[in-house]
């Protein structure tokens, strides 16, 4: 898995993280980040599903409805979550990847779907909605000309600085990676509930 820690710390920038990554390394690395999410609720049921954790932490300013900025994301929150963000970030990068920036007059342009977390219910609607999501990922890599247009860039956010299609994918599977930890702990605070 790519070490984003180090990208966090200021040890290596992002750019240089994802130097000479190829489309077959996103797949690689898609297919890594799917099997940890999997292997994260292996032992989950559909109770732990819709188990409301502890998070005291718990802040979303982009909450469409105001009264849900501060709750806890359920275990199918989190994963509608991470796969709707990896998969605007797959989408963009197959835009980039074929000379096409993703803008909207100065700002970046969304393509995001996120499945509305409360209809995600059983664990197998979660192993669904990540198997989904590996397929549209790795089916937007199909998108690519041979060879990519890696010269065709643009800046997200200012702190981020310029990215091409590479890139692009790649902050799909970062944002993955800050999940990560987040997924793990609402499954053990479920299945310790449980017992």
């Amino acid at each position: 898995m790519l070490n984003f820690t180090a990208v966090r710390a200021r040890e290596l920038t992002f750019n240089d993280l994802i130097e000479g990554l190829t489309a077959a390394d996103l797949r690689a690395l898609t297919n890594e980040m799917v099997d940890q999410m999997l292997a994260l609720i292996a032992g989950c049921t559909d109770a732990d599903v819709t188990f409301q954790p502890v998070d005291l932490a718990a802040h979303d300013p982009y909450a469409v409805d105001p009264s849900q900025t501060h709750i806890a994301w359920t275990l199918g929150h989190v994963i509608v979550h991470t796969t709707a963000s990896a998969e605007e970030s797959a989408a963009l990068a197959a835009e980039l990847a074929r000379g096409i920036a993703p803008l909207c007059g100065d700002a970046p342009r969304r393509s995001r779907y996120e499945v509305p977390w409360e209809s995600v219910t059983t664990i197998a609607a979660c192993r669904r909605r990540l198997e989904e999501s590996r397929r549209m990922r790795l089916a937007s890599l199909e998108m690519w000309p041979d060879p990519p247009l890696l010269e065709t860039t643009y800046t997200p956010w200012p702190s981020m600085g310029a990215v091409n299609a590479i890139g692009r994918f790649v902050m799909g599977l970062r944002h993955d990676h800050d999940h990560l930890g987040q997924i793990a702990d609402v499954a053990a605070q479920a299945q310790e509930a449980r017992r």
